[in-house]
């Protein structure tokens, strides 16, 4: 049974997501590829068509030609946004303005994501300041081993004093960084 009561708790303003429910039969997690700067909108739409989703944000602050300064939220992986539906849920996905297509993988259909994967992802997002960053193919794989992300795989890029890990969504090419400890992440082999 679907519910308009977010998922996150209402202090974690940074989050469109709508409530879903684990044990719904057949329901799976899916990448939606949207038109340009339409995720929000898209997600305003799976809302009105009680459509169970998740849109991940992160906070930026952006100066203006005029000097003026303003903090919005923009989406951590853009031109995507994740849906919760069973195969009969996929076509009115579809139906949605704005959204292109479902990610669909090798053998060309849509390709599911683990609710793990979503779930570490959403949890993780409350307890970490992420941002967008570009999608790495080389670079040495590390695993987040504890904390938040605990898991997740990515590429480590050093930064400073401290390490950034960019993680990647390897089924929608995305990617976004993360400040981790030395004692958080282990090499993959």
């Amino acid at each position: 049974m679907l519910t308009n009561a977010p998922l996150i708790a209402p202090s974690a303003d940074n989050q469109i997501a709508q409530e879903y429910d684990h044990a719904a039969p057949g329901r799976r997690w899916f990448a939606v590829y949207t038109a340009s700067r339409h995720e929000k909108r898209a997600a305003q739409h799976f809302d009105q068509r009680e459509i169970s989703h998740f849109l991940p944000l992160y906070r930026a602050q952006r100066v203006w030609k005029c000097g003026s300064r303003v903090e919005l939220d923009l989406p951590l992986f853009p031109g995507y946004l994740f849906v919760n539906v069973n195969n009969v849920e996929r076509v009115r996905v579809l139906q949605v303005p704005g959204v292109l297509s479902m990610v669909c993988g090798l053998d060309g259909k849509p390709a599911s994501i683990s609710p793990e994967e979503i779930d570490s992802l959403r949890t993780g997002l409350l307890f970490r300041h992420a941002e967008p960053h570009p999608y790495l193919a080389a670079g040495q794989r590390v695993r987040i081993r504890s904390g938040a992300l605990a898991g997740i795989q990515g590429t480590v890029a050093r930064v400073k004093n401290g390490l950034r890990v960019v993680l990647t969504l390897d089924l929608i090419m995305q990617s976004f960084s993360v400040e981790v400890q030395h004692d958080e992440i282990e090499p993959i082999n």
